[in-house]
This record gives structure tokens, sequence and C-alpha cells, in this order.
């Protein structure tokens, strides 16, 4: 007869998810085994596998909880019909608290993602295309130009790849907080943007002359 499901079970599979992101953080997936994750837990190796049948259902499942927070996210802020500048600002905020407050779960979803069926990770692909969808339209706000030359969706990467992988370089116990970070990259971000968008902006205001100059360093033989 099949075991019935205990009144916590929701609950212990939230702890085992949580335990398993730290183990798979700190080790990486294929080196973290069920019966290190079992006493991780406080639990037998067995009575892990009555709420997880292997490795592979829980990794899909830190993955593609932790995306629907982000996506929750995107949601809320967009619902706060902000202002251009404002939602953008509040995008990036919000994901570097969450990615302070879910370092276990985000180095899962950066490094280990690779490792799960295909079906499994088309649907998690699918959830973090609907992210980046989010941000995408959120810089198409405050420049329309991106989507008219076809470079919304690269330039929204190149902003996941400055938050992205902060967890590898800022300590908790650094001078940075993910938060002191957060207007950093915005500021940095949308800069480097309004400028990639105006270069006839910068050769009229300066005669012409930057263009020129930037051609001849490049020309120029090193030494």
């Amino acid at each position: 007869m099949a075991r019935g499901k205990s009144a916590n079970f929701e609950q212990q599979r939230e702890t085992i998810l949580a335990a398993a992101a730290k183990l798979f953080a700190e080790k990486g997936f294929h080196n973290a085994s069920m019966a290190e994750l079992a006493k991780a837990c406080g639990i037998s190796k067995p009575l892990a596998y009555h709420y997880y049948r292997d490795k592979e259902h829980i990794l899909f499942d830190i993955a593609d909880s932790y995306i629907d927070e982000l996506l929750a996210i995107v949601a809320e802020v967009e619902a706060r019909r902000l202002d251009p500048a404002e939602h953008f600002s509040a995008l990036v905020t919000r994901f570097m608290d969450e990615y302070e407050h879910s370092q276990d779960q985000h180095m899962v979803l950066v490094q280990d993602v690779k490792f799960l069926q295909q079906e499994q990770s088309a649907h998690v692909n699918d959830k973090q295309r609907r992210v980046v969808a989010g941000f995408a339209d959120a810089l198409v706000r405050l420049e329309p130009g991106l989507k008219r030359q076809k470079l919304d969706k690269a330039v929204t990467m190149i902003l996941f790849g400055m938050i992205n992988w902060t967890f590898t370089w800022l300590r908790a116990d650094g001078p940075l907080t993910f938060r002191d970070m957060a207007p950093i990259v915005t500021q940095i971000f949308l800069n480097g943007v309004r400028g990639l968008m105006s270069p006839d902006a910068e050769k009229e205001k300066d005669g012409g002359k930057s263009g020129g100059q930037g051609r001849a360093l490049a020309e120029s033989p090193p030494g």
C-alpha cells in the first residue's frame, strides 16, 4: 500500500529544497548525494525519497520555484505603474535584494540547470525568457531606439551579465551590500545605454572630433 502524504508534506519538501540548494551551491549538483541531503535535513535517505523521487526532481523544483519568485517581482514592479526610469531602477533593486537573500538558489540556477532533462530545462528556460522580456520591455520604455535597432535583448543580457554573477565577488562582510550595488548598477548601465543610443549628439557636441580621435587611437599601433 502506498504511503500517504503527511500533514506537513509540503513544508518538509520546502525544507528539503532549501537544504538541497545550499548543498548544490557548495558542492555542485553532481557531487552532492541524496544521503548527504537526507542528513542535512535530519531525515533518513528512504524518507527523502518519499518526498522526492531523485536529485533531478529536486533540482528542477529549486530552479522552477526560484524563477517563479523572479517572475513575481517583475509582475509586482509592473503593477506599481512607475515612470520608466523608476520602473527600471525598482526592477534592478528588487532583483538585487532577491539575489542577496536567495544566493543558494541563484547559484543553482546559473550553474546547475544545464543538468536537467530536456523537457524540464525547456520549462525553466521559457520562464527565464519571460524574466528577460520583462527587463527588455523596461529598457525599451527608456530607450525605444533599442527595439528599432534590434538591440533590446542583447542590451538586456549585458545587464544580466552585470548582476547575475555578483555572488562570485560581493561578500557579506565587504564594504558594499547588494542594496548598495543596485543604484550603482542602475546608473552605470543607464548612462551607458543612453550614450549608446545618441552617438550623433556626442559628435555634434564636440564638432565631430571625438569620432575622429577614437578612430585615430584605434588605428595607432601600440608603443
